[in-house]
């Protein structure tokens, strides 16, 4: 199994609030599939059980920027979104343990 299969997890207000009640979000590899991404996470978090994964891709969006030589167009990266829902006699993850 490939090691980089999680990116980064993605922590936002309403992820924030959805950790509460056991749900998670990830940025995870384009290539990866769910049963891979179940066992990154119990792997890199012990004690945690995954109960359910759901994907998505992200499309990139278009931006332009007005400089003196005219207008320059371009695309921001796309990427792939994994959200997960733990058990619920599993442990919790905390992000912000090591910081």
């Amino acid at each position: 199994m490939d090691t980089n299969t999680l990116i980064k997890p993605l922590v936002t207000e309403k992820l924030t609030r959805l950790m509460e009640s056991g749900h998670y979000a990830f940025e995870v590899r384009k290539t990866a599939n769910k049963i891979e991404i179940r066992k990154a996470i119990e792997e890199r978090y012990p004690g945690v059980q995954v109960a359910e994964v759901r994907t998505m891709v992200v499309r990139g969006k278009r931006r332009s920027q007005f400089t003196r030589k005219g207008r320059v167009q371009g695309r921001t990266a796309s990427y792939k979104k994994a959200f997960v829902t733990l058990t619920p006699g599993s442990e919790q993850i905390d992000f912000f343990e090591e910081i």
